[in-house]
């Protein structure tokens, strides 16, 4: 190796592109919660069944998970820099489009137009940082900024929301991010550079199609599952997407030009880190479906109490990336994420022991314990998924990432919400007022939510008797997922330890690359 093979430190311009690269991020994080304070007032203008309510709020997060892989393997054949400035303009554009819906179903297409609009962002900006931060200890950090850029997004998210919808109609709420892509279009070709493979063929577009229906099928019915129970119309969409995925697995096999390279997992590290995504994320997004329900159906907080109740978990988060390149240059990322993952796993242990009218420190505590043992898991397996592919397979490799993520995250939701289900089912239906009627019995039995709109409509001593159980009950069902997301972090923590044992540490990584002098060489 000469001196000039040795990673290039990243120049001023390198790291105000990081930065650029970051503001789609953001909002496209920003998406997935701003919608949720938005639907009492979209509910009364829309008029959507409830069917439509549903789709309206779940496609975003459908097509940005169907969509992945496409995504990153088209940055990897018509240029990165391309398809987010693709991205971002079709991102804007869908934006006003929604704020702009007239029906229900005009809202529902827009927002499957962002979905697939916002799909372009992970795995293009991901993907330019890796060709942008060639010194590894530089590209963790980097890495930790993008992570950071999500997590202050869905943060920040409910507080701009609440703030825009307390002065102006629902709408607004889109809205935020167009500036954001104009200024991306501005910027972008000026700091960024381009990228790709210059040996890629064409797209195939039947792969394109089964790698989405595989994944849109999927996940509708593990969502569907957390809803609803163990039924057929959970199964089988299952079955479906896990069937369509074995085809689409197969045909990679057999094409010149692959949606996915699947010599990538044969990758040792790789395939450990995506089992350690998979894993991780499966119990953190379990945690945010509970947590913030706690906080305003138990707790009685506003959206926008809520949002702030929950930033010390995401400025954990924040504040925890630029730890992660100084231990990673140190120690094996085996040990950081073995330790991060116990870390988090205790945070959740003591959020097994919240009560309904325990301490809200305690609450608090307990999210920054676990997102600050989650920094290190998310930015290393995301620095080792997306290292250890060839250069012109890091759109690729950074799809295979995100989709991890989304998968992880899906299954958490299916798994720690269906616990959640089952204990407040059994316990609300033993300790029932039976003084309610049949009717508000029925829906406060499905959901929390449903207890609580239930008791605004009943006298004042039937509703207290009812709030009464129905939180305590939720309760129960958080302490039980909470522990089970415990002993699953610890499993993982274990998983970590085993299958990462023998990568080195950043440093030794980065010395591989460092020529030997001749003095060296004869001693």
């Amino acid at each position: 190796m000469t001196p000039t093979d040795l990673p290039t430190k990243a120049t001023r311009r390198d790291w105000i592109g990081l930065a650029v690269l970051a503001l789609p991020c953001l909002f496209y994080s920003m998406d997935l919660t701003v919608l949720n304070l938005a639907v009492p007032q979209l509910t009364a203008d829309l008029k959507p069944s409830a069917a439509q309510l549903l789709w309206i709020v779940d496609i975003y997060g459908f097509m940005v998970a169907g969509s992945l892989i496409t995504m990153g393997t088209l940055g990897d054949r018509i240029g990165r820099r391309k398809l987010l400035l693709i991205g971002a303009a079709a991102f804007g554009c869908a934006s006003i489009l929604a704020a702009m819906s007239t029906s229900a179903e005009m809202l529902i297409a827009t927002r499957a137009l962002l979905g697939i609009a916002g799909a372009t962002l992970a795995p293009s900006t991901l993907s330019l940082i890796h060709n942008i931060f060639r010194d590894s200890r530089e590209r963790t950090f980097a890495i930790g900024v993008w992570i950071s850029s999500f997590s202050a997004g869905g943060a920040i998210g409910p507080l701009v929301g609440g703030l825009l919808l307390e002065h102006y109609w629902w709408g607004s709420v889109f809205l935020i991010g167009v500036p954001v892509m104009v200024l991306l279009l501005i910027l972008g070709p000026i700091l960024l550079p381009e990228f790709k493979d210059p040996q890629a063929g064409r797209i195939d577009l039947f792969s394109a199609a089964l790698s989405l229906a595989a994944v849109l099928a999927t996940i509708y019915g593990i969502k569907h599952m957390a809803e609803h129970g163990l039924t057929w119309r959970a199964l089988a969409p299952i079955a479906i997407g896990l069937g369509l995925g074995t085809v689409f697995l197969r045909r990679q096999r057999h094409l010149a030009d692959p949606l996915i390279d699947l010599r990538l997992l044969r990758n040792p590290v790789l395939s450990a880190a995506l089992a350690i995504n998979v894993l991780g994320f499966l119990f953190l997004f379990g945690s945010f479906l509970f947590i913030g329900q706690y906080l305003q159906l138990v707790r009685g907080f506003s959206p926008l109490e809520a949002g702030l109740w929950s930033l010390p978990s995401a400025l954990a988060f924040i504040l925890g990336a630029p730890i992660v390149p100084v231990l990673a240059h140190r120690f094996r990322p085996a040990l950081i994420m073995g330790t991060g993952l116990t870390m988090a796993a205790c945070g959740f242990a003591l959020l097994s022991q919240i009560e309904i009218g325990g301490s809200l420190a305690q609450v608090v505590v307990a999210s920054v314990i676990f997102s600050l043992g989650f920094t290190p898991v998310v930015a290393l397996t995301t620095e080792l998924i997306v290292g250890s592919a060839p250069p012109e397979r890091a759109g690729s490799a950074a799809a295979l990432s995100e989709t991890s993520l989304e998968f992880g995250g899906a299954v958490g939701i299916a798994i720690l919400g269906s616990i959640i289900t089952a204990v407040y089912r059994s316990e609300i239906v033993a300790g029932m007022p039976s003084a309610l009627p049949g009717e508000a019995a029925r829906v406060a039995a499905a959901t929390l939510g449903g207890a609580v709109a239930e008791a605004a409509q009943l006298p004042v001593d039937l509703a207290a008797s009812l709030l009464a159980v129905a939180r305590a009950a939720f309760v129960s069902g958080m302490q039980l997922s909470a522990l089970v997301a415990t002993l699953g972090l610890f499993t993982t923590a274990l998983v970590a330890l085993v299958l990462l044992r023998t990568v080195p540490p950043a440093a030794s990584r980065q010395a591989v690359t460092k020529p030997v002098s001749p003095g060296a060489a004869l001693s």
